[in-house]
């Protein structure tokens, strides 16, 4: 597919997990890879490659150094080896689709327009000032820790709470593997990393987008460009594409990597970074033949937490940007504006005050 211009609209307000000595054995065609000037491994001209399992031996500091060129120029990328077994991968995959393809009635017991929910059914909408139709359904909830929330969610599909439960922990230790390696990298001290590791929490959403008549692809999206509202999002695509990154100025498609997941800087990283690393904006398109799924892990930090930029990350070279706010600030500010992009950060920049 070629890349299509840009179009952006308002949307969107580790060790081996899952099984006993289970390896992930992460096939990529050679001939997609390319290497960039950093010595990144990049997919299809699209996102650097990161084995997190670089992490776990000699390779550490060469696999910091990686992340932060991955979260500085590309604003996310392609993790392989991330410790979520193959088993557990596909027992999450099947069980979203054992959830979106209950009777309509069954999963509209979920349904919420309230954004705060602590679970929710989103559903698909018309936009008549654009006219266009947003063609997506996501099961929306907070999952860490997993006792506090885990009996608000569905017993329908059987054996969803358990599959659910598994995959949030080992997507959450993953995620702690990565972002520890990600501060580091960005050179925050102890004291700053571990503020934000005690005090964040976890939300995941399975998200359903249905094929679409042939005649209508030209009006309908499964989701329209927008920025995460995160520290980074970890993202689980099916083996059907749909998922595309703005790359200069051009909406460019991501292709799967079966095994593989696809991360993305988030606003709040943007902010706590002091804008060396850019969230990542990104949409989905659909598609006339075939349904695509994907189950998405949001970290964002407490209510509570101070999100401005640490000290240590300020000198000369880069002047502070940011001032100090709350999450809870700026959850509030982007619902308030109901901007769709990093543009939400504008009103806590020091220049604002």
């Amino acid at each position: 597919m070629a890349p299509t211009k840009a179009v952006v609209a308002d949307d969107h307000l580790a060790l081996p997990a899952g099984g006993k000595n289970t390896l992930l054995t992460n096939t990529i065609p050679i001939s997609n890879v390319q290497t960039d000037i950093y010595g990144l491994e990049i997919w299809e001209g699209t996102l650097p490659i990161i084995d997190l399992g670089g992490l776990h031996g000699p390779r550490r500091s060469d696999t910091i150094k990686q992340l932060g060129h991955a979260c500085q120029h590309y604003g996310g990328f392609m993790l392989k080896n991330h410790g979520i077994s193959e088993r557990l991968l596909n027992d999450i995959m099947s069980k979203a689709r054992e959830f979106f393809h209950l009777p309509e009635e069954e999963r509209m017991k979920l349904y919420s327009p309230d954004p705060t929910s602590l679970i929710r059914l989103a559903t698909g909408f018309k936009d008549d000032n654009q006219n266009v139709f947003v063609s997506r359904e996501s099961l929306k909830f907070h999952c860490h820790p997993i006792e506090n929330y885990v009996n608000l969610w569905p017993t329908n599909p059987p054996s969803y709470r358990e599959v659910v439960s598994e995959y949030c922990v080992a997507a959450k230790r993953a995620e702690i593997t990565l972002l520890e390696a990600v501060f580091e990298g960005l050179g925050m001290e102890r004291k700053s990393i571990d503020q934000i590791l005690d005090n964040h929490g976890q939300y995941a959403s399975l998200n359903y987008y249905p094929t679409c008549e042939k005649s209508n692809l030209g009006l309908t999206f499964g989701l329209r460009g927008h920025t995460d509202p995160t520290i980074l999002t970890m993202l689980q695509p099916d083996e059907v594409p749909g998922l595309e990154i703005l790359q200069n100025g051009d909406w460019v498609p991501v292709k799967p990597i079966p095994n593989t997941l696809i991360v993305h800087v988030g606003d709040v990283l943007q902010g706590l970074s002091n804008c060396r690393y850019k969230s990542l904006l990104h949409r989905v398109i659909v598609n006339s033949e075939k349904e695509r799924l994907s189950i998405a892990s949001y970290c964002y930090p407490s209510n509570d937490t101070q999100m401005g930029p640490p000290k240590e990350l300020i000198d000369d070279d880069h002047p502070l940007i940011y001032k100090d706010y709350t999450y809870e600030e700026f959850y509030t500010t982007m619902w308030k504006q109901r901007l769709p992009d990093a543009t939400r950060l504008d009103a806590f920049k020091v220049s604002a005050a």
